[in-house]
């Protein structure tokens, strides 16, 4: 009697320590996909920073909160558009917070502030805004994707369209004073010069200028047009005190001059400004229709560069989880995925990656009208799969130095 107990305690045991070993062998519960996200709330950029959030949330709600059939959780962090804080709100996110990948910053002068922490803790970052020209040119980060186009990207196309459509001879850039405004005006004056063109005044107010004033009366009154570069809301108060001095020479614009985050803050003053870029919400596709009619529903205003570039890099993030089969723990097969994203239809159209973690992106020519009783962005020409290269090779754009305040250097071909 006592054996057949001893037996069946014994029986019992094992089979539990069995039914425990197997538990513990079984596939754990996946948690939640941690995704840092690096945004900007106080200062001249906190629109855009606004913005991105809009984006981003969009994205995530339309896939019920879940990617690649995991739920997604977004801790965010306010760098406030400062390189050094930057830095440590990265440094928090990876490490204190575990994230599995960064989508952010906003500003390009900030990615490149965060460049060798994220080659040295090797994390995938998705870059919704910031379009630093050399993190996927001359010196380019193995763990970084940009979902958006490069500072010149869509300058190179809008120099020429000026010099061979506009048949404009003499231009005047104003620029806001750093690397965005930089290479922006960089990339336009080496392709409006190599089309007959000539800059010939450059100017640049800080990024934090209140009064345009003192610039506008500084403009060359000799030129064809100004070409303005201004992130943020510099592009509205440039505009309105371009108008409130008399200025008449037309005013070209780059992408954020009069994207459509500002413009729902402009008047007249926009009307007529011809500039270039990967998005417009007058884009006439029906997942662009989409994509826009859900920005208005939620936020009552159209998306713009800060808002699809978000929603974008949300979008690659998914499109790579779900070929890993929301397995993220192995960031070299993440970032792998990321640099092999084929998105067929979005916002902005057919989206590939170059083998430098760059998509190449359509270009539109765009001219501010007043339709249906709002400032758009109304489309008069597309450039098809524009490279970050423009029509250089890339081995031979690459040896010339990065575009800056002073290098537009021409370049042979």
């Amino acid at each position: 009697m006592l054996k057949r107990l001893i037996a069946a305690l014994v029986a019992a045991s094992s089979a539990a320590l069995a039914a425990g070993s197997s538990q513990a062998q079984g596939p754990a519960k996946e948690g939640p996909i941690k995704v840092g996200f690096m945004t900007v709330r106080s200062g001249a950029l906190a629109a855009g920073g606004r913005q991105m959030e809009e984006g981003l949330q969009l994205c995530i709600d339309q896939r019920g909160g879940s990617i690649g059939g995991r739920k997604v959780e977004v801790i965010t962090a306010d760098t406030a558009g400062q390189p050094a804080l930057t830095k440590t709100k990265a440094q928090e996110l990876v490490e204190r917070d575990k994230v599995d990948a960064l989508i952010g910053p906003l500003a390009a002068f900030e990615a490149l502030a965060i460049d060798d922490y994220i080659r040295q803790a090797k994390i995938p970052i998705i870059s919704p805004s910031a379009a630093a020209e050399d993190l996927t040119q001359r010196k380019p980060n193995p763990w970084f994707v940009r979902a958006v186009g490069t500072s010149a990207q869509a300058h190179h196309p809008l120099a020429e369209y000026a010099a061979k459509e506009l048949g404009y001879k003499k231009i005047a850039i104003i620029a806001d004073d750093f690397a965005f405004g930089h290479e922006i005006a960089a990339g336009f004056q080496r392709v409006f010069e190599e089309n007959g063109g000539k800059i010939v005044q450059k100017l640049w107010p800080p990024l934090n200028t209140a009064d345009y004033g003192s610039y506008v009366t500084q403009l060359d009154p000799g030129v064809d047009a100004v070409f303005a570069a201004f992130a943020g809301g510099n592009g509205i108060k440039f505009l309105g005190q371009y108008k409130n001095y008399g200025s008449t020479k037309p005013v070209i614009g780059a992408m954020t001059t009069v994207d459509e985050g500002v413009l729902k803050s402009m008047g007249s003053e926009a009307v007529g400004v011809i500039s270039a870029g990967w998005y417009s919400a007058a884009i006439q596709t029906p997942a662009n229709a989409k994509f826009v009619e859900a920005i208005r529903a939620k936020y009552k205003a159209d998306p713009g560069y800060y808002t699809v570039g978000a929603y974008m890099a949300c979008e690659f993030l998914a499109n790579a989880v779900e070929q890993l089969k929301g397995k993220v723990d192995d960031k070299d097969a993440l970032i792998k995925a990321l640099r092999e994203v084929k998105i067929t239809e979005s916002p902005y159209g057919p989206v590939k990656i170059d083998e430098y973690g760059q998509p190449l992106m359509d270009i539109t020519i765009r001219k501010v009208e007043q339709k249906d009783g709002r400032l758009r962005n109304v489309v008069l020409k597309t450039y098809p799969a524009v490279s970050q290269f423009w029509t250089w090779k890339p081995d031979v754009f690459l040896k010339s130095a990065v575009y800056s305040r002073g290098n537009p250097e021409p370049i042979a071909r």
